[in-house]
């Protein structure tokens, strides 16, 4: 087992002193306790995560950055694709 020591607010460490006379256990138990509870919320991180590669979705045309750009900000902007009269 480890000693260390830790900064807690006064009013943390007052809440967790009356817990642990409230029901008859020592403040480091509270602690353990508080810790065992707590510690499985935050699952460890991978470090060598990647973003997924992205997904074909047979596109048959290529759309260029502007045009994305215009089609996320445009909601009647029509690509050159879908244009009328395109032969």
């Amino acid at each position: 087992m480890i000693k260390t020591q830790v900064q807690i607010p006064d009013d943390l460490f007052r809440q967790a002193k009356r817990v642990a006379a409230d029901y008859e256990m020592s403040f480091a138990e509270v602690v353990r306790r508080s810790l065992e509870r707590t510690l499985p919320s935050y699952p460890p991180k991978a470090a060598d995560w990647q973003p997924p590669e992205p997904l074909d979705l047979g596109m048959r045309c290529r759309i260029d950055n502007d045009e994305w750009r215009l089609l996320a900000n445009e909601p009647d902007y029509q690509p050159r694709h879908l244009r009328k009269g395109r032969k």
